[in-house]
């Protein structure tokens, strides 16, 4: 399954991006960093600058049918570019038209905040985002990992860098649930 990894050009939590990415690749899926330009993007190591890493594809010129699911790393300026983009709100939203699966970690649901998509669904993310998700119509739930299949899809969500291993277990099989 080819697997969209939706970044901004910086501030994506390192480690939120490769540690996801890997386990996908190990479980014999495509992972493709998508972002709103080409180049590189800028990953961090909390406050500090971390490695860079490659576009694949642009959000706007890339269809988002072409994927089979959706990872949104986190970090707190990753989402916040993210939801002022118009184009990458619309891709996640497609994401959830079409009931295809997504994960968001950490600060990443700021996004789907954005994309209207978090009404009525229960998620759990950093707790500074409680009241955001609140507002918007969701149920935030301070859990490792988060699995809601509220109307098409499913989403997956977690708090922390420390839920890593939780989150990639638990999108892959989400993933491969909707993949057979």
């Amino acid at each position: 399954m080819r697997i969209a990894f939706l970044v901004a050009p910086e501030g994506v939590e390192q480690i939120e991006l490769t540690d996801p990415w890997q386990a996908a690749k190990d479980a014999g899926h495509e992972p493709v960093l998508v972002s709103t330009k080409q180049g590189k993007i800028q990953a961090f190591d909390h406050l500090e600058k971390a490695d860079t890493f490659p576009v694949d594809e642009v959000v706007g010129e890339t269809a988002p049918d072409s994927f089979g699911g959706l990872v949104l790393p986190g970090g707190v300026a990753n989402p916040d570019f993210l939801r002022t983009d118009d184009r990458a709100v619309a891709f996640v939203r497609d994401f959830f038209e079409h009931g295809r699966p997504v994960a968001a970690i950490c600060h990443a649901p700021w996004t789907l905040v954005e994309a209207d998509v978090v009404r009525g669904r229960e998620l759990t993310s950093w707790p500074s985002l409680r009241t955001d998700i609140r507002n918007a119509g969701g149920t935030w739930v301070d859990k490792q990992v988060k699995v809601c299949d509220h109307g098409a899809g499913k989403l997956v969500t977690s708090r922390k860098p420390d839920d890593l291993k939780a989150f990639c277990e638990t999108f892959l099989e989400v993933f491969a649930e909707q993949d057979g």
